[in-house]
Parts: structure tokens; sequence; C-alpha cells
């Protein structure tokens, strides 16, 4: 009998009957894709805890958001609350409908808590910006990046002259003059001494909030030689941290004897983290080429280092019968990992990237050790959650942002990569092709992946693209991960013993390839484009977009593609009429698409990163038209340009004053002005006391009014933003 005949009979009617009944309406469009999206979310069953990070670092983000310093208490209530709503609501059966945006939420608060209690733990002196010279004796802790002055070193005061001892910095980063003091030596410098420098235009990177975090209290700018001190014995903390920062340098020191400065201050960069022999050639030019991140210790290279370490402690079991049958070779290579990322990270100063990929490799050689999977989304969240909890500053800095985006990116590729079916029997002429094309593959994905999950971040924060920096990726890929970082791996551990050299030769023709390559890349045209920031807000949704393609599974992953765009489609805001940083002695003007810097030379990084920032190339003032004085400088007509510059520490006398403020509608007096002559009653004039609030940006209505826009202003009143004044008081004896 067939299906039809039974159902007829089953249902007391013909057959007849059943083979004309209609067939049940097709569901609408609306209906299929409210089915498809219920489907969705049904299959997210095992992704919901790893937004968890996501709202605790949006919890962390919105407190650095704020322009003003919340209490503790009401985030610690806040939080408590919401989690114990969360624990009503999930013990009464509620669904996930209702437990999982409390969690979030509850998650979020903690955030914000985590963050301010953080920011009081470690609320240290900042030093005061001293209108005189003062002489500071300390101990030289670590050899810092150099910068554009000179060579910079990490100090730890132990006296400031002109300020009490509570009101000295734990640590100061100094510009010597010269060949930097090594780490350990006691020394005195006659410098100027300020606070870390605020944002140099308003929204941009905020060193002042950096250093904080990083315990720096001050820079100094030295305008003497180096001179040895008399200082009595430090604390032992600090004479471990100086003694293994001496060592780390001097293994540098050693890198560079062995290979020269060029290409041994490349690999120095990639071991200790001193970049102290890198040229600025050849840093713009690995910027330029898209490879700068090799300089910085990082993901890749923890990643290579444990996985050189795994694989050759994993070959060594198993070549030995005895110990394989006894021990699991892959747990004793995990070991063998965690050991050999803990003693990187030492050599390498620990620096914050370093200690984000340490924890993220960690955690992935710790799941090896418990029988479960090294690589997975749940892995990378635990990270990620550990790394928030300790430094919940990392959600605002550009490494953080930069490396758990491409991470979560190569993740999901993994995740998402179809698995090869393994050939029973093939020659090995065409597996070889084969898998040389698989790697191959395998390879642009990862690198074009990674490169588009952190393209948001680089526009935004650094304002520019490397066009072919997928290219000099994949060139060098190979040479970084199978002969510079192996081999330099081993020169290191070797060198201090004397036995390092041939290691280090092979990593030498690896470096200098590398440079070749990066080179080769920069010089192409169009190497480098330059694009504006987006309005603050925008990262935040780019980087929640990312976020959804990497978590959700299944094809509506693709509703975060444009959201991860945001950054790149966002309508630019009009570039402003004029830029005056911090202090009111540097300014430049938009004109066309260049701005136009007044002093050439001076302040000439604050001014290209606002120039870059506004999506502007940066020119130097023409010197015709112009009349520039030793603290001065003017249009010669109020057309030429907007603004009109003093920038002495005395205030300018009537006359010249007036002559300002005849050249041009906005005039900036680094001195504050008591009394105005009536030529600048109509002009904009702004002077030390404005310029308290920081740097500023100004636009120019049509109607003639100015509408400005304050670093301070966007900085709020935060423990990092405040400048406290000197006091003299006490001589530092």
């Amino acid at each position: 009998m067939t299906t039809v005949e039974e159902e007829a009979i089953m249902g007391g009617g013909s057959v007849s009957e059943a083979l004309i009944r209609p067939a049940s309406p097709k569901p609408s469009p609306w209906t299929r894709l409210w089915i498809s999206l219920a489907q969705a979310v049904a299959s997210q069953e095992s992704r919901w805890a790893m937004w968890t990070p996501v709202a605790f670092g949006g919890g962390c983000g919105l407190y650095f958001a704020l322009r003003f310093e919340p209490p503790l208490w009401p985030l610690a209530i806040a939080a408590a609350v919401l989690f114990a709503a969360w624990g009503i609501v999930k013990r009464a059966g509620r669904s996930r409908a209702w437990t999982w945006p409390l969690l979030m939420l509850a998650v979020m608060a903690a955030g914000m808590a985590n963050a301010r209690l953080k920011t009081m733990t470690i609320e240290a002196p900042i030093a005061p910006a001293m209108s005189e010279a003062t002489v500071v004796e300390g101990w030289v802790v670590d050899v810092d990046t150099p910068g554009e002055r000179g060579h910079r070193v990490i100090v730890a005061p132990v006296r400031v002259r002109g300020l009490a001892s509570e009101q000295t910095p734990v640590r100061l980063r100094a510009t010597v003059r010269g060949s930097p003091p090594e780490p350990g030596e006691a020394v005195r410098l006659f410098a100027i001494l300020n606070p870390p420098p605020a944002p140099a235009a308003p929204g941009a990177y905020d060193f002042g909030r950096n250093a904080f975090f990083e315990g720096l209290g001050g820079v100094a700018f030295a305008l003497g030689e180096t001179r040895r001190a008399e200082l009595a014995p430090p604390g032992w903390r600090l004479r471990l941290e100086m003694a293994i920062n001496a060592a780390r340098f001097d293994l540098a020191q050693r890198i560079v004897a062995r290979l020269g400065e060029r290409t041994g201050g490349v690999a120095a960069a990639m071991t200790t983290g001193h970049e102290t022999w890198i040229v600025r050639e050849d840093q713009e030019m690995m910027r330029a080429s898209g490879l700068a991140h090799i300089l910085s210790i990082s993901g890749l290279h923890m990643a290579v280092v444990g996985g050189f370490a795994f694989f050759a402690v994993r070959l060594l079991v198993a070549a030995w019968p005895w110990l394989a049958l006894r021990v699991s070779g892959k747990k004793v290579a995990a070991v063998a990992s965690l050991m050999a990322v803990s003693a990187y990270l030492v050599v390498s100063g620990a620096p914050p990237p370093a200690e984000r990929a340490a924890i993220t490799a960690s955690i992935a050689f710790v799941a090896i050790l418990l029988d479960r999977q090294a690589i997975t989304m749940h892995a990378l969240a635990v990270a990620a959650m550990i790394v928030l909890l300790l430094h919940p500053q990392a959600i605002v800095t550009p490494g953080f942002q930069m490396s758990f985006a491409a991470t979560a990116a190569l993740v999901a590729l993994v995740e998402a990569w179809p698995r090869r079916l393994r050939e029973i029997s093939a020659p090995w002429s065409i597996l070889a092709v084969q898998r040389a094309g698989g790697w191959l593959t395998a390879a642009v994905a990862a690198s074009l992946v990674a490169g588009l999950a952190t393209a948001p971040f680089a526009i935004q924060h650094f304002n520019r693209t490397a066009t072919y920096g997928l290219l000099a990726n994949l060139v060098t890929a190979p040479i970084s991960d199978f002969v510079m970082m192996p081999f330099l791996a081993l020169g290191a551990l070797l060198e201090p013993v004397g036995l390092g050299a041939p290691f280090l030769v092979v990593t030498g023709w690896g470096v200098d390839a590398m440079l070749a390559i990066g080179a080769w890349t920069a010089s192409l045209p169009g190497a480098v484009r330059t694009i504006a920031s987006a309005p603050d807000a925008v990262l935040a949704i780019s980087f929640l977009g990312v976020l959804f393609l990497c978590l959700w599974r299944g094809r509506w992953r693709w509703i975060g593609l444009p959201f991860a765009a945001a950054v790149l489609l966002w309508p630019r805001p009009p570039a402003p009429d004029l830029w005056i940083a911090d202090g009111g002695a540097v300014a430049a003007f938009s004109q066309g698409d260049e701005a136009v810097a007044l002093r050439p030379g001076v302040g000439a990084f604050a001014s290209e990163l606002w120039s870059r920032r506004r999506g502007l190339a940066l020119a130097d003032r023409p010197a015709e038209g112009w009349v520039c004085t030793r603290f001065s400088c003017r249009p010669e007509a109020a057309t030429e340009a907007p603004v009109a510059l003093w920038w002495g520490r005395k205030a300018p006398d009537v006359a010249a004053l007036e002559a300002l403020c005849q050249a041009a509608p906005v005039v900036s007096v680094r001195a504050a002005v008591t009394s105005l002559p009536r030529t600048c009653e109509n002009r904009l004039l702004l002077d030390a006391v404005d310029f308290e609030r920081g740097a500023v940006e100004l636009w120019r209505s049509h109607g003639g009014a100015w509408k400005a826009r304050w670093s301070g202003d966007v900085r709020g009143d935060r423990p990092w933003s405040r400048r406290p004044d000197p006091d003299f008081s006490d001589s530092g004896a």
C-alpha cells in the first residue's frame, strides 16, 4: 500500500481526496528570514561566553572615554547589583534573552570598576613644569627608544632639586647627550624637567596617559653631559631590575658588535627590544613597507619562539625511544615552550605588546597540558580577559586593538578553513606541489585576513596604509619565520658564552634580505597612503564589527562587514583652518591639501602627527611673504595666512603686538598678555593662560567667528591630565 493510500485510510477519506489535497502555503520571505535568524542564534550556544571579554573591555573603554574621574564605589555597587540580578534571573529559569544582556551589563560595569581600581593603585607623583633647569640625580634603569633629539634612558630619580621627596616621580624618561649611560649607572643630569606631554592635537595619541600607566612621572631634557653621581645603594627590587636590564643591554651590544650597527641594530631590537642603533631612515622605510611590526616584540615573535621550542623539544623526545615511551612528548614540549616564552619575555624587557603575546601563547601551551585544543577562540577570549584584568588601559592602545583583532581574525580563519583530505597514495612530486600550493594559499589568506582586521586601527591611529604591505609580508614571512627568529634565538642563547657567531651570521643574512625587501617595496610608487582619522566613536563601531565577524558562526556574521569598514567609509569632517600646539610655540594652517608649518623643523613631530591625522601633507612655510624674527613670525598681509606667532618666553611689547595683530586674524602668544592695544580688539588672541588647556584646533565660520577645540577639554580632568604646580620650598638637598 502506498503512503498516500495509508494517509487516506487513516484519515477516513478516499484516495482521490488525498491526492488533490492542497499543499501547505510557502512561508513569506520575512518568515524565512526570521526562521534563519532564529536558527543562527540557536547555533551560537558555545559562543555566547566569548563576548564576556568584549563587554569587559567595553567597560574599560567607557571609563577612559569619560572626561571626569568617577568614584569607585558607584561602579562597584552597580556591578554587584547587576551580577545579583543576573543570578536571580538565571535561578528563576529565564531564557538567555534575559540572562545574557544582564550578564554583559554586569561585566561591563565590572570593567569600569577594574579600570578605576587600577588607576587608584598606580597613581604616583607627576613632575611639574619647572620654569628653570634643575639637577636630577638617580639610577639608570633601562635604555629607551631614541628620540629626535638624542638617546633616551629611563631614570629612577633619587633627588630632584626644587622638588620635595613626596613630589619626586618614581620614574623619568630623560633625553641625554652623546652615548646613553648603561643600566645600573648612577647619573647626575642638569636638565629641563616637565610633566609627560599632552596630546599634540585634540583626540590624538595621549602619551601622558600611557606614561601614567607605565609609571613615568615626567620627561627631562639634559642640557649638558651626563655625569656620574654618588648615591646610596638602591633597594633590592631596583637592583634586580637594573641587573636584568644591564644583561639585556649587554646582549644587544654583543649582537651589534657581531653584525654591525645597521643589521645588528634590527636583530637587537627583535631580541631585547632596544632600538638604540636603528636609524630613522630605516624606521620610516619599515613603516612604508608595512614591516615595522617586525621590530616590535609582539605576537609574531612569541609565536615563532614558542613554536620553535615546541617542535624542537618534541622532535628530541621522539628521537630518544626510551624517553618517548615514558613521557608525553607533546606535554614536555609544551612545558619547554612555556619556559622559552617566559625567558623571551624577560630578555625583551616585558613591554606591553610582549606581555600580551606571552599571555596568549601561554594560554595555548597550558591548553595542551590540559589535553585541550591549543588554538581556539575560547583560549583567545581567556587571554584577552586576563590581559584586561591586569592592564585595563590596554583597551585604548593601538597595540592591544591590532593584536587581538588580528589574532581573532586568524583563529576565525582556522575555524572556517576547509579540512584537507589525506591522500592514500600519491607520488611525492604531486604531494610536494600540493603542499606548496596549500602553504602559499594559507599564507596569502592569513596575511590578507590579518591585514584587513588591523586596517581600521592603522588608519585611525597612524593615518597611513602601506599599499604593498601584503606583498612585503608575504615575501618576508618565510625569512622571518624560518631563518631570522629561530637562528636569532639560538644565537642569543649561545652568545653570552661566545658560541653564537654562526647562528647570528645566518640571522644577519635574513635581516639584510628583509631590509632589502622593505626598501624595494617602500620605493614603489604610491607605497604609502595618508588617510585622515574618523571621529573617535567610529573606531569602536569598527572594533565591534571585526569582533562580530570573528565570533559569530554562520553566514549572518557578514552583517558585521560594513560596521568593520566604518573607519574607512565614514565621512570625514572638514580639516581645521588652524592648529596651534600645546604652549603656543608651534602652529600650522591648512591650505588646500597641505598643512603649512610656520616654524619648519621646530616641533616637527607634533606638526606631522596633526597633519597626518587630518589627512594633510606637511609643507614648510615659504620664505617670501613672511616677516620672521628671533621670537615671532607673521604674514606680510592678513590674506596670506590666518595666524601670527610669538614664541618668546616674555610677552611682546606694544609695538610688536600691534604688528602681529595687524598681520593676521589669529595671534598666538606663548607668554601671558596683560593688556591689549586697540589694534587687537577685533583679533582672536591666545596667550599662555589659554594654552593651559593644551593644543587647539580652530575652524573659521563664514561670518568670521572662530570655533575652537582644545585637547584639554577632550582629555578632561583625569589623574594623567593634571599639571601640578612646582613647589620650591624644598631644596632637594
